[in-house]
């Protein structure tokens, strides 16, 4: 049984062929169906592949394939959709309910992936957007936020692991006790616990195979905090 979104999306995927020719694009999917960003289309897009639905077709762009339609929506299926109609109508006649899968969908916001921090990493490795990742809304709470990949144990008994996608809020600040992403010297970047030890920060690992390192406060700039994490299972 297909969710809300995944109907609607569904719908406008196989009327857009019918009309044109050719599937709609990722912006016009996710405009037509006021999602939050394209991630979520990509999330509708594949449980709709997944469930046999739609079939992308390889080397073509905005190649999409309607393999089959629910039996309860054929009808519906068959009326032309205007573009700028509002989709949830269709749906609703059909009785299909809001799903927790199509809040999912609409509740992320789009983050920046600025590569992989370990101790000791180069400022440089950290300052280019290499990709863009989808984070739940309630993650993301004012401010300017970024992601990096972490690389190495030095976080092990925080419950950071090597490959794990950090969430960092932009800041200059942080209080005694919080991780946060730290430029040491305007060269180095690191992911650590900061301290405030007098007028010193210290820069502690959460394994004790790490030592701690103590700097005067004009050599340590923090350059945002930890507020989230995701974990990828392979």
């Amino acid at each position: 049984m297909l969710t809300r979104k995944q109907h609607e999306l569904l719908l406008l995927i196989h009327n857009r062929i019918k009309d044109t020719g050719v599937s709609p694009s990722f912006d016009e999917m996710k405009t037509a169906l006021q999602l939050a960003s394209k991630s979520g289309v990509h999330r509708l897009i594949t449980a709709l592949e997944e469930r046999g639905f739609i079939r992308r077709l390889a080397h073509r762009a905005r190649a999409l394939e309607v393999i089959k339609l629910p039996e309860s929506a054929a009808a519906s299926m068959d009326q032309p959709l205007d573009q700028d109609a509002d989709l949830g109508a269709n749906v609703v006649r059909a009785n299909f309910k809001r799903s927790h899968d199509d809040h999912a969908a609409e509740a992320s916001v789009d983050i920046p992936l600025l590569g992989r921090i370990a101790a000791g990493v180069p400022i440089a490795a950290i300052q280019h957007e290499t990709d863009r990742l989808a984070f739940p809304a309630d993650m993301v709470r004012g401010g300017d936020h970024f992601a990096l990949e972490v690389n190495g144990d030095s976080m092990i008994e925080a419950g950071i692991l090597d490959g794990d996608i950090v969430l960092i809020r932009r800041g200059q600040s942080a209080d005694s006790g919080e991780i946060v992403v730290a430029l040491v010297d305007d060269e180095e970047a690191t992911l650590k616990r900061l301290r405030k030890k007098g007028g010193s920060i210290a820069l502690e690992a959460a394994n004790p195979a790490y030592e701690t390192r103590i700097f005067g406060p004009d050599r340590v700039k923090v350059q945002g905090k930890l507020v989230g994490l995701i974990r990828r299972y392979h």
